[in-house]
């Protein structure tokens, strides 16, 4: 009996060896990446994905724990680290290895347009910039920065709208006008479509309509496009001095300047919901989630959730200085400070501050846009479009 029990404990060795030192079945021979817990099977891609963009690390070296329980707080580090890794990987800077921040003014590519130019908008291939001191509309070639050709006859023009194919610009002027351009054709004078309030620069796109900002008589103009021009102007006075529009692909949302909020219109412009933001806020972005308003009277910046119309965080510090125009990249958020001769950088995701950045003395950056790959930057004080 002893004899038989002996043979059985060294078969169980021999099995064991066999297993260590032969290959037959070893998980240790079985190995997900550097992991020894986790098995060379169906889930192991998975684990490699995360591990590979810095999604996780493991719980040490060489152990993944693949049963241990996952906390609500270690749940938001993966989701946050997933969220980082996508937007940074998926846009257009990656794709183009432009991953670098230009760190002083030295470093910016210019190019002249005309006098103290106002909002830029970019239709993802070219620039268009509204210069309010020579009336004309600048179209800068956005991989060169090469100045394409100049729109002329746009009085007092100063906001900037892609829409329909066309461009469209926001007069200052008192009554204010909108201009078009159609970009398939040759450069000349640009086309007066409407007369809206005017005084402002703000102006947005519904899908079907297109709403300006009326700063000098405290209203919002709805322009219905038509056939041939003048098309149909429905004027909507609701405020002290708007000052900036967006649309969040649901509602348009309006700035009043001397009140300090932002409000939440319907389709026919009466005002659902109000939240209060900072001092003199100007022109409003939406990022795909969230509202950003710059104060320009407080140096901060509000972020507002559209849903709620709650402010969820309020941005100060950064270098903010009279903060008046916002552009998004699909990752960062960039503010112009006109009173401080700089950019400021945030982080969309969570608001964390990036830094900021000098655009040179005297330069009183003013608009901003992407195209993903660059910022683009107005500097009122310089007469030149900055590539950021």
């Amino acid at each position: 009996m002893k004899s038989f029990q002996t043979f059985q404990r060294g078969l169980a060795v021999c099995i064991v060896a066999a297993a260590l030192f032969c290959g037959a079945t070893s998980s240790l021979l079985s190995l997900c990446g550097p992991f020894t817990d986790v098995a060379a099977d169906q889930f192991c891609p998975f684990v490699l994905e995360i591990f590979y963009l810095g999604i996780t690390t493991g719980t040490s070296a060489t152990t993944y724990d693949p049963t241990g329980l996952v906390t609500r707080l270690q749940m938001a580090a993966f989701l946050s680290r997933t969220v980082d890794g996508v937007l940074k990987r998926g846009g257009r800077r990656a794709s183009m290895n432009q991953f670098s921040t230009p760190q002083g003014d030295t470093v910016l590519g210019l190019t002249t347009v005309g006098g103290s130019p106002q909002l830029v908008k970019s239709d993802g291939a070219d620039l268009w910039v509204a210069s309010f001191g020579d009336n004309n509309v600048s179209r800068v070639r956005a991989s060169d920065g090469k100045l394409l050709e100049t729109w002329t006859g746009a009085t007092a023009a100063g906001g900037v709208l892609v829409a329909m194919g066309n461009v469209f610009i926001s007069a200052t002027s008192i009554p204010g006008h909108v201009y078009r351009i159609v970009p398939n054709q040759p450069a000349g004078a640009v086309t007066t479509v409407a007369t809206v309030g005017g005084g402002g620069s703000g102006i947005t796109f519904d899908g079907s309509r297109i709403w300006t900002s009326d700063i000098s008589n405290g209203s919002v103009s709805i322009v219905t496009p038509g056939a041939s021009p003048p098309w149909t102007v429905t004027m909507v006075s609701s405020w002290s001095a708007p000052s900036g529009v967006v649309f969040d692909g649901s509602n348009v949302w309006v700035t009043d300047f001397n009140q300090g909020i932002l409000q939440k219109l319907d389709g026919a412009g009466a005002i659902l919901a109000t939240a209060t933001v900072g001092t003199s806020p100007y022109f409003p972005l939406y990022d795909g989630s969230n509202i950003w308003v710059p104060n320009s009277g407080s140096n901060s910046v509000s972020v507002v959730r559209p849903l709620t119309a709650n402010v969820l965080a309020t941005l100060t510090g950064n270098g903010l200085n009279s903060p008046l125009a916002l552009a998004f990249d699909g990752q960062r958020v960039l503010v112009t400070n006109n009173g401080g001769n700089s950019v400021s950088l945030w982080k969309a995701a969570d608001l964390t501050a990036l830094g900021t950045f000098a655009t040179g003395g005297g330069s009183n950056p003013y608009g901003a846009s992407s195209d993903g790959v660059n910022f683009w930057i107005t500097l009122q004080g310089t007469n030149k479009l900055a590539r950021f």
